[in-house]
């Protein structure tokens, strides 16, 4: 997908550790501290993960760092943020994580084209040490492939 916002952070790690198999774009609730922080461009998202809690979707272990400018009401820099899908959506995607070996995980955040903050989430599966391996090969011999052109 093509966004027009100059903030994309990317989870560079969820295509190396994971098979991502469906996607959805999702809502972040926020306070004003953490989406200034985010317009800086400083949010991580390598250790982060989706979870349910009830039949609420949050995103946990998500870093923001706090606001340069901010005073004492800063944000908690790693505080559950709650997702904003429809019901049909948080339902499937509840279905599916029953599976075995199956999670959620947050690949892009972005702010669209409104200015809110969304964060596109991903179905994935974990990948064994070997399909790592396989991927570096794929990896590096396409990089060799693209030298070779020039």
């Amino acid at each position: 997908m093509e966004y027009s916002s100059k903030i994309n952070i990317k989870n560079k790690k969820a295509a190396f550790e994971y098979y991502l198999q469906e996607t959805y774009t999702a809502g972040i609730v926020l306070t004003g501290t953490e989406i200034k922080s985010i317009r800086q461009g400083k949010a991580n998202l390598a250790d982060a993960y989706c979870a349910f809690e009830g039949k609420e979707l949050f995103v946990k272990n998500m870093h923001i760092a706090e606001y340069s400018r901010g005073n004492q009401f800063n944000h908690e820099p790693k505080r559950d943020r709650k997702l904003l899908l429809n019901k049909r959506e948080l339902k499937k995607i509840g279905n599916k994580l029953k599976d075995v070996g199956i999670t959620l995980i947050p690949t892009l955040l972005f702010i669209s084209e409104n200015g809110y903050a969304k964060l596109e989430i991903a179905i994935a599966k974990g990948k064994k040490m070997y399909d790592k391996r396989d991927t570096l090969k794929k990896n590096e011999m396409k990089r060799e492939m693209d030298r070779r052109k020039f």
